[in-house]
């Protein structure tokens, strides 16, 4: 199957362009379209060379609880060898363009475009890119929920071509997932997974849950029910989602609508 991931971020708007937008920011949900992700809002971390980083989410009063987002960009030679700064922090690595080498606890992984990597809290890792162009990448960061009598969980390195699209039931295969992480395995407590949405397909009632969500949309055009409002979004564009924020979907075309998703799972409820 034909892969297409979205990742022309940078750059800057003409002066003639109008102010008009349709970023949002509540308490119950966001959208942050890719209009605002300029080269004026990058970042810059700690122990990385030649590269920068788009943050599109972060734990924030009335904003992400339970995790951050980035979109990662790095010239070629750059990388890390002290990417992740905080041992409680677990990852999770999709790659949208361009190749890297990963070293995760001794062992090297060639990551390319379709990539996706799981990083268990407290794992060893570097990251280069030793080509000859530039490579995106997502990375999401979660503070690592363990359990007593649970084993933590193992590394995961895979590719999208790997893993088939598993249909929604009654559905004909009009919307399905692409599954990472086995969702019967309790020793993880997020998945990182892909929606994809056929042409006229639709989420067909609201969704109204106690998991948090990161959405980035990877490929077409599609209209989100976020709470009361309907958003029109593009690849490109990213959407958090608070817990228990109604959401529907539909697909109007004319190609797919697929986008990454990010949830909480398999956790007790903090009660303090």
């Amino acid at each position: 199957m034909n892969r297409d991931y979205y990742s022309k971020l940078g750059g800057l708007p003409p002066q003639t362009e109008l102010l008009s937008s349709k970023a949002v920011f509540t308490t119950a949900y966001a959208v942050i379209p890719r209009s605002v992700m300029t080269d004026i809002v990058t970042s810059v971390l700690p122990h990385w060379t030649g590269t920068r980083a788009w943050v599109l989410s972060r734990p924030l009063s009335g904003f992400s609880e339970t995790f951050s987002q980035y979109v990662m960009e790095v010239q070629p030679g750059g990388g890390s060898d002290r990417p992740e700064p905080d041992k409680r922090a677990e990852g999770v690595l999709f790659v949208v363009e361009g190749e890297m080498t990963m070293e995760l606890d001794g062992a090297s992984h060639a990551l390319r475009s379709g990539s996706f990597a799981y990083i268990p809290a407290g794992s060893v890792w570097r990251l280069k890119n030793g080509g000859s162009t530039a490579a995106k990448f997502h990375w999401i960061r979660k503070a690592f929920q363990e359990v007593e009598g649970l084993e933590p969980p193992p590394a995961i390195v895979t590719h999208e071509d790997e893993h088939a699209i598993s249909a929604m039931p009654d559905t004909d295969g009009r919307w399905g997932t692409t599954r990472f992480i086995d969702p019967a395995d309790v020793r993880y407590d997020m998945h990182v997974n892909i929606v994809t949405l056929e042409p006229g397909a639709v989420i067909p009632f609201m969704e109204t849950h106690v998991m948090e969500h990161g959405l980035y949309v990877l490929e077409g055009k599609a209209v989100y029910r976020l709470n009361q409002d309907w958003v029109e979004v593009e690849a490109g564009d990213f959407m958090w989602l608070r817990s228990f924020c109604p959401q529907a979907c539909y697909a109007g075309g004319p190609g797919r609508f697929r986008y990454l998703l990010y949830k909480d799972v398999n956790r007790h409820m903090t009660l303090w």
